[in-house]
């Protein structure tokens, strides 16, 4: 309806840039990135950027792409005008862009200069544009491809200039950009310069795609990434899926470090965050995020990019395809690498020993020493000649037999065990220290699962029956699961209106604390979401009951046993963390043992 004080009139074409580059370049990092992504499509082979203040003096993008001719340079900062499009299919998108609204909604809001000149032409061309309007074309100095300069981003726009960031995060965003779109292209060379200083520099490499994005990964997600990275392939119709993920034991607490590419475009995507998170379900705990990059290659008409201004979404003709592929392919990538923890964990436990600088463990020995006492203790023996002598369990070849060699093994031969938890293995070039609890608990967890997808899970029937009280309503969420937890090993039933009885128990648990059991059962429960799956909840469940049949802390081992738990974890997938993600054995090497006792 209009206005009855006001007539309707046509918005003038000033104002509807201006509205239009509230959308598409809401800061300085999204004008740089449809500005990266142009001299993707042009061909480039080399692309640098240049900013100012995070981008709000000064930003510029130069590229050695294709270029454009005297003619097409007017035309480039109209609206909707562009190359990208033949003819006029909006499903048959096979460019980043496409609606020709980067660069007039850029010079709606800034001083725009625009350099160009086309492959094979004699002239370079340039023209500026301020606050919309254009600037006379005249000769310009460049050998070949295209230079964009922005000053003053929304200078012509006061109120959205307030909503700026500060300096550092616009810088962020600007670095978080390039790293992105660097990533889909291994095979060009991008650099970066803040305030005249570089930040980032890419160089190109040739060769095997995957070995190249995996280089290019490492440059940008780090050393941990490209030493800890699987390699996920998929194929599902057609639509494939290629990529790296991190291993679990390699997570972070944000999600920074997820990336997912579409047809070569970076997006956030709800659905496909949520099939990564799916994938790494029972392997992180809810607070922890995996690392990965994954790219995405369907059909240009299988999925819609025209759904959000920065095309930051699509939109998916069979989101369950897809879903399913990105699950389907990474558990099965997961399960692959069996009980293989990542290098971060050995780093992190041989930091973790050498924050004690070694000045002060020589004064400490030192003074020790001049005490009378010895590094193994006041109650050391001596030898007929005074000199101290090592306890017998520091003698290695009091614990070693020829029977438990641990060549062969890669988790090694079981050597003993500390404070009733921890298990030291020896390997054939170093040590390894499992916790038994958590190794215990996957190993319970995975065999509940293969024996649920069977045929159920045997159970034991209790002597004597557990009584479990609770508050009613707990007895009722409990007992509307019943039929789920009896396929779990699991059977109840409800005893009066606060309490359960419980008859039988899952078998491979063997004695179990019911009471305790069923009391975080029913806390599992309520949290997980009425959304899940049947059988993703099934599994959130297993992992409780597993936690509850593990071998405890505190629990004394013998050898046997301790090289039973060892052999179990090598043959059993994702045995590397426990149900929560912690890592379940630490492994150091030889040479880094060496080095804390300044041996190399």
């Amino acid at each position: 309806m209009s206005s009855a004080k006001y007539k309707l009139r046509q918005l003038p074409e000033h104002l509807v840039n201006m509205i239009a580059a509230g959308e598409v370049i809401e800061r300085p990092s999204a004008a740089i990135k449809e500005l990266i992504e142009n001299a993707i499509d042009a061909s480039s082979r080399r692309i640098q950027v240049s900013v100012r203040d995070g981008g709000k003096t000064f930003l510029s993008v130069t590229d050695d792409g294709e270029g454009m001719n005297k003619d097409e340079l007017p035309m480039s900062v109209e609206r909707h005008v562009t190359s990208k499009m033949p003819g006029d299919n909006l499903t048959e998108l096979n460019w980043l862009g496409f609606r020709g609204e980067a660069l007039p909604s850029i010079g709606a809001v800034s001083r725009l200069r625009l350099t160009s000149r086309k492959q094979g032409s004699d002239q370079a061309w340039q023209m500026t544009v301020e606050a919309g309007a254009k600037g006379v074309l005249v000769p310009g100095a460049l050998s070949v491809g295209t230079v964009v300069e922005v000053s003053d981003l929304f200078f012509s726009t006061p109120a959205r200039l307030k909503f700026m960031k500060t300096v550092r995060s616009e810088t962020t965003a600007v670095v978080d950009v390039v790293k992105q779109l660097a990533m889909v292209r291994p095979d060009i060379t991008f650099s970066l310069s803040c305030d005249a200083k570089q930040r980032l520099h890419y160089d190109a490499s040739q060769g095997n795609l995957i070995e190249t994005r995996l280089l290019r990964l490492s440059h940008i997600m780090g050393k941990d990434f490209a030493e800890n990275a699987i390699p996920i392939t998929g194929q599902r119709d057609d639509i494939s899926l290629s990529g790296f993920v991190g291993l679990p034991t390699l997570n972070r607490g944000n999600a920074r470090l997820q990336f997912i590419f579409v047809n070569g475009r970076p997006v956030r995507d709800r659905l496909l965050i949520g099939a990564l998170r799916a994938a790494y379900r029972d392997l992180l705990a809810r607070d922890r995020y995996p690392l990965a990059a994954l790219f995405i290659e369907l059909a240009h008409s299988a999925v819609d990019v025209n759904v959000h201004p920065t095309k930051a979404e699509v939109r998916f003709r069979e989101p369950g395809v897809v879903r399913g592929l990105i699950v389907g392919a990474l558990r099965h990538a997961l399960d692959a690498v069996g009980h293989r923890a990542s290098t971060t964990v050995s780093h992190a436990a041989l930091g973790a020993a050498r924050l004690e600088p070694q000045d002060t463990f020589r004064n400490s020995a030192t003074k020790s020493m001049n005490s009378g006492q010895t590094l193994w203790g006041s109650q050391a023996k001596h030898s007929e000649s005074g000199t101290p002598e090592a306890p017998p369990l520091a003698r290695a070849e009091d614990v070693s037999t020829e029977s438990d060699s641990p060549v062969g093994f890669p988790l090694g031969a079981a050597r003993g065990q500390v404070h009733g938890t921890y298990v030291f293995a020896q390997t054939s070039d170093g040590l390894v220290i499992v916790d038994q609890h958590a190794a215990h608990e996957r190993l319970v967890y995975e065999q509940m699962k293969q024996s649920l997808a069977e045929n159920g899970v045997a159970r034991q029937v209790l002597l004597i029956p557990e009584i479990v009280e609770m508050a009613p309503e707990r007895v009722q969420c409990l007992c509307e699961r019943s039929t789920e937890l009896a396929n779990l090993g699991l059977m109840l039933e409800p005893f009066g209106e606060g309490a359960v009885l419980v008859r039988e128990t899952p078998a491979l648990l063997g004695q179990v604390d019911a009471i305790g059991l069923v009391h975080d059962l029913v806390e599992a429960i309520e949290s997980l979401s009425a959304s899940l799956p049947l059988k993703e909840r099934l599994e959130e469940v297993c992992s409780t009951i597993a936690c509850h049949g593990s071998i405890r802390a505190g629990r004394r081992l013998n050898i046997e046993e301790m090289n039973t738990l060892l052999r179990q974890m090598e043959s059993t997938p994702r045995s590397g963390q426990c149900n929560h993600g912690r890592p379940t054995y630490v492994e150091l090497k030889l040479s880094d043992i060496e080095r804390l006792f300044g041996r190399r």
